[in-house]
């Protein structure tokens, strides 16, 4: 049995996560912690988990508890994780995996060298939609792959909105790394790699045209990799419109989806367009925790590893050149 404790349980937490723990074959919720510790007991009293700590270190020290979550903002992802791999303890880290490239390769090192199992948590990788937009691919349905573009865009946020503690964080370089672009890229640049494999080459400039943080708001990039497909992308936070855009290009015919606003998957070929629909997830995080909790256990290989997390990282430096 994988007995998890969460570092972090915030909103990320509350749905898309931390019920599923309770849900997949194998694993149980059985601590939780929050450095507010009104908001630590009142999660776990609404979760029915029996203990909760406001120190990291307490619940990773918990005897009960074999697994670790860290749902925290990235700031704090190297440290827990190091905390935990030094006790033992398998480690299940949010995305964007760290701050920085060089953090999440020292994450993934450490954790290789201690012999301990460290998993990115890039879930859409476990989605029914990108598993069939992998095996399409495969079937080579559109003929040969020739390029990919993606265009992601969203309206300026709002004075509420950053000035709300729950999101501006994630505006905040110092706690997330950067701006929008790391909290959602990570997402998307991660199903380009789970899709098509290694870069040989990435460039990119960014930059801040709105003026309303100190994060970069735009990023523009592009991907040759190794087996020859082209990538272009544009992260837009300050556009007139939202929009959330991928088209994957071949010899015969075209994929288009997107990351985050619609469950379908639109093939184009011969003038005729198949479109492939898929029920919203309750839990959006519950396939890829099973995947995790088998791999802990000893029963599967690992779904995301830290090396690849890494990996991912390495690509948003290279495209935003910090």
């Amino acid at each position: 049995m994988i007995n998890w404790g969460i570092i972090g349980c915030g909103d990320v937490t509350e749905v898309k996560s931390g019920p599923a723990f309770n849900k997949v074959p194998g694993s149980r919720l059985i601590a939780v912690m929050r450095r507010d510790a009104a908001k630590a007991a009142d999660y776990a009293k609404r979760h029915q988990v029996n203990r909760w700590y406001a120190d990291a270190d307490a619940l990773i020290r918990d005897p009960g508890v074999n697994a670790i979550y860290i749902a925290t903002p990235p700031d704090a992802h190297e440290k827990y994780t190091l905390a935990a791999i030094n006790a033992g303890k398998p480690v299940y880290v949010e995305k964007p995996m760290a701050l920085n490239y060089a953090a999440a390769k020292n994450m993934a090192n450490v954790a290789a060298a201690a012999g301990i199992k460290l998993t990115v948590a890039h879930y859409r990788r476990q989605w029914p939609l990108f598993l069939k937009l992998k095996a399409l691919l495969a079937q080579q349905v559109i003929g040969e792959i020739r390029f990919v573009r993606l265009q992601f865009t969203r309206q300026a946020p709002a004075t509420a909105e950053l000035t709300d503690t729950k999101n501006a964080w994630r505006v905040n370089p110092a706690i997330s790394g950067g701006g929008l672009f790391h909290d959602l890229a990570p997402h998307q640049l991660d199903i380009l790699y789970y899709l098509l494999g290694d870069a040989d080459k990435i460039a990119g400039m960014s930059g801040n045209q709105g003026g309303h943080y100190a994060a970069d708001d735009i990023v523009t990039g592009i991907i040759r990799f190794q087996n020859g497909v082209l990538f272009n992308g544009t992260w837009c936070f300050t556009a007139a419109e939202a929009s959330d855009d991928c088209e994957i290009i071949g010899s015969t015919g075209t994929l288009r989806f997107s990351f985050f606003s619609k469950q379908e998957i639109r093939l184009t070929r011969d003038g005729h367009t198949t479109a492939f629909t898929f029920d919203p997830l309750a839990h959006v995080q519950q396939p890829m925790i099973a995947e995790v909790v088998n791999y802990f256990s000893g029963n599967a290989s690992n779904p995301c590893s830290g090396e690849e997390g890494a990996l991912i990282m390495n690509w948003m430096e290279q495209m935003t050149g910090k």
